[in-house]
C-alpha cells in the first residue's frame, strides 16, 4: 500500500511556543496559518503539523497522492482503495469516505494502542 506523505499531528498548548521550540530543532514553516493555529513544519524529510485547539490527540498522517514536499505523485493508491483494503483486514474505521466519489477525502481510524492515524487525500 502506498501511503504517500507522512507526518505527526501535534495538539499543542501554545502554537507560538512550540513554534520557536522546533525552530530550535531545525524545523523551518513550510505551510499553515499562525492567525488560524495551525503550521506545518519541516526539517529535511521530517514533517510536524502543530495544531492548537483543533483536535484532543496527536495524529499519525498519511496523504496519499503527495510526496513530503506536498508535489503530486504520478502513481498513488486512492483513499478509497486504502479503505477498502482495511475494511477487508476488520479494520475498525472512525470515520469513511463514500467509495463511489473520486478526490480529495480522508479516513480516520485507531491504531491498536489507540493512537489517531488520519489518511488525508487532498489530490
Amino acid at each position: 500500500m502506498k501511503l504517500g506523505a507522512f507526518s505527526v499531528s501535534l495538539n499543542v498548548k501554545d502554537i507560538h511556543a512550540s513554534k520557536i521550540f522546533y525552530e530550535t530543532l531545525g524545523f523551518s514553516v513550510f505551510a499553515g496559518d499562525l492567525e488560524r493555529n495551525y503550521l506545518i513544519m519541516k526539517n529535511g524529510d521530517s514533517i510536524i503539523g502543530l495544531f492548537q485547539g483543533m483536535f484532543e490527540n496527536n495524529i499519525l498522517t498519511f496523504n496519499p497522492g503527495w510526496d513530503q514536499n506536498a508535489n503530486t505523485l504520478e502513481s498513488y493508491d486512492d483513499v478509497r482503495a486504502i479503505q477498502k483494503h482495511l475494511k477487508s483486514k476488520a479494520v475498525k474505521l472512525e470515520n469513511e469516505t463514500d467509495e463511489s466519489t473520486s478526490g480529495p477525502a480522508s479516513i480516520v481510524f485507531y491504531d491498536p494502542d489507540g493512537n489517531t492515524i488520519l489518511i488525508d487525500q487532498h489530490v
